[in-house]
Order: structure tokens, then C-alpha cells, then sequence
């Protein structure tokens, strides 16, 4: 048996796969393929309305917020969000917790003032800062919700007046919180919601339209609300994958059902790793992510012989991101719990042999 682990693109549930497969096929008994289909058919227009719908309710968004499915993944926001919501007189706060919240901050610079009004980045990004200022003046505040590389996650939401805007990569949908809270919210899909190619944006249409710039029209969000997130050719597969997840997710009960299950296979993770010294948790245990486990151990060769045993076994993606070494497990929506009771067995009698 396979367990998969990978950081993302990731594991996703079997379902969904069998039935994506059937519909590169036969979608909806067509005798056509989902690849082939107009976008602009009503065949087509039934999984977007779908898609959209099913995240409205599973996140209880209310109703003026706006669901956009986009091109070009979280990286796009990075500029795109300061594009639309930051004057080159104004300024953003962000909070510097990873290499994601990083490239964040360089990206809105082009567009306007930042101020970095946190960052862990002195200790590796091992922990998120606490004692932080939001100023009342500026235009946004944005942080990563859970930073899959190093592995910490905001386990609260910052209180502040001022917009709220979150990359939710790769939290979204894995934990109950208010989304209402949010201004704008962005996640690649290729997590927790499906396959890679889309982008999801749950944006306040309110804080739209504030700037003095003249944008591209496939750069500015209100014009791809106006034409429902079909200002051109969407990516219908990769829609119609997070439509099916979606759909699984809502089956499985929702997000509060799915945050028990990823809580306690966080727990058995995190409790094998702490009671096992041959292996070393980088991240302050009260920032530790229930999506993205990283660990170390202190013989390198140890590391290559654990990751050779893992590989041996069917464990795949367990190796650390190339900037921080190591080993990272994710703990996503779709990684069943007996995966992770096989990998903390393996741990120790991997321990037991070695330690």
C-alpha cells in the first residue's frame, strides 16, 4: 500500500480520482470529455455554480462575499492582491513568518509602502512572532495561515480594524474558524481543494476599487466577479477536480469534521515524535502545523537510511524542502489516519533499531 505525504501537489481522495478519471472519459454520459467540453456550455457552468456554491457553505461565507476560481496559483496573488488593494501612497502591514509570507512582502513593494511589522525569520522561521503592532492606518494586514516549509501554523486569528487578507494554501478548509473575518482570502488548489492549475479567491467586492490604478482587466478582480470567474478560459479540469473535492469534503461532514480528524492525526504524529529523541521537532510546539510536520535528526546518514526505509515501505514525500533538510510529513484533509499509524510505527522501530 501507498501512503502519501507529499506537501503538494498532494494526496487527494480516491473517490475523487475515479471519478475525475471517468469523466476525462465520459462526462456526465456526454460521450464527451470534461477536457473538451465548451466552458461557456451549461454542462460546464453547473460545476463552476457547484464549485463556488459548496465553498460558500462549507466555509458559511456570508452573502456578499465573492468566489473566484483563477489562474496561476497563490504566486499570482502575491502581486495581484497589492495590485488591486494598495496605492503607491499607502502602506500594508505584513507578517513575515516563511519563504511564502517573503516573496509576499517582495511582490507588494513594487505596488506600494510595507511594513513588516514581524518576522521569525532570525531563528529559520521556526516559530510565529507574537508581540506585533497592526497599525490602524494602513490598508491591509496579510499573513500566511500555515507555512508549509517550516511547518508552523497562526492558530488565531489577529485581531485588527483594518482588512484582513490571508494566503490559505495550505490550511484552507483543514480547520473550523470565521472566514468571515477575512477581506480577501487566497489558497492554491492543489492542498486541500484539488488538483493544481486553479487558484481560489474569496474576496469583499467592498475593499475593491480603492486605488488610483489602472489595471489589466485579467488583473482586476472586479472584472473577473463580473463575468463569474469566466473572463477567459478557465481551467475546467482542474475547477471540476475541487468541485469533486468539494463534494467529498461536505460528505465527510465539513470542516468541523474534518479539523477531529486532522487533530488527532497531528496528535499521533507529534506525540511519536516527541517521545522518540532520535528524531527532533524544529518548530515551537505552540505554533506546530496540523498540516505540515517538520523534523530533523542530528546524523545525516541516519536522515538518508530513514527516508531510504520509508521509500522501502511506501512512504512517499517525506523528505524535508530543500531549504530546510530534513523530513516534512503532510497531515492534509485526504491522508487517511492509517496512514499515519503505519509511518509512526515505522518511526519507532526505525528508533528502536538505530536510537
Amino acid at each position: 500500500m501507498i501512503h502519501n505525504f507529499n506537501a503538494g501537489p498532494s494526496i487527494l481522495p480516491r473517490e475523487v480520482f475515479q471519478q475525475a478519471s471517468e469523466a476525462i472519459l465520459n462526462f456526465n454520459n456526454m460521450g464527451l470529455s470534461i477536457l473538451e467540453i465548451g466552458h461557456r456550455t451549461d454542462a460546464f457552468q453547473a460545476v463552476m455554480d457547484e464549485a463556488q456554491s459548496l465553498v460558500k457553505e462549507l466555509m458559511q461565507l456570508d452573502a456578499n462575499k465573492e468566489v473566484l476560481f483563477l489562474h496561476g496559483g497563490a504566486s499570482t496573488q502575491f502581486f495581484q492582491v497589492p495590485m488591486n488593494l494598495l496605492d503607491e501612497s499607502q502602506t500594508a502591514a505584513y507578517l513575515d513568518c516563511g519563504v511564502w509570507g517573503s516573496k509576499a512582502i517582495k511582490e507588494a513593494k513594487l505596488f506600494g509602502k510595507v511594513n513588516v511589522v514581524g518576522s521569525s525569520k532570525e531563528k529559520g522561521y521556526t516559530y510565529i512572532p507574537k508581540d506585533y503592532t497592526i497599525p490602524a492606518s494602513v490598508a491591509y494586514f496579510h499573513y500566511t495561515t500555515n507555512n508549509t516549509v517550516e511547518g508552523t501554523e497562526m492558530h488565531a486569528i489577529p485581531e485588527t480594524n483594518v482588512p484582513l487578507v490571508a494566503d490559505m494554501s495550505s490550511d484552507i478548509l483543514s480547520r473550523a474558524m470565521d472566514f468571515n473575518r477575512f477581506a480577501l482570502i487566497y489558497a492554491g488548489a492543489q492542498k486541500n481543494i484539488g488538483a493544481a492549475g486553479v487558484n481560489l479567491v474569496i474576496v469583499d467586492p467592498s475593499i475593491l476599487g480603492k486605488t488610483n490604478r489602472t489595471m489589466p482587466s485579467m488583473m482586476d478582480y472586479r472584472e473577473h466577479i463580473k463575468n463569474g470567474s469566466m473572463l477567459n478560459t478557465p481551467p475546467v479540469f482542474a475547477v471540476y477536480v475541487c468541485m469533486l473535492t468539494l463534494r467529498w469534503l461536505k460528505q465527510q461532514g465539513g470542516v468541523s469534521a474534518i479539523e477531529a480528524i486532522n487533530k488527532k492525526k497531528a496528535s499521533l504524529l507529534y506525540d511519536t515524535l516527541d517521545s522518540l529523541p532520535i528524531f527532533k521537532p524544529t518548530v515551537a510546539k505552540e505554533d506546530r502545523s496540523l498540516m505540515n510536520a517538520v523534523f530533523v535528526m542530528d546524523d545525516a546518514e541516519l536522515e538518508k537510511e530513514f527516508l531510504a526505509t520509508c521509500k522501502a515501505n511506501g512512504m512517499y514525500g517525506v523528505k524535508g524542502h530543500r531549504s530546510v533538510g530534513g523530513f516534512r510529513v503532510s497531515l492534509y484533509n485526504a491522508l487517511p489516519y492509517e496512514s499515519v499509524v503505519v509511518l509512526t510505527d515505522l518511526m519507532k522501530d526505525f528508533a528502536n533499531k538505530k536510537g
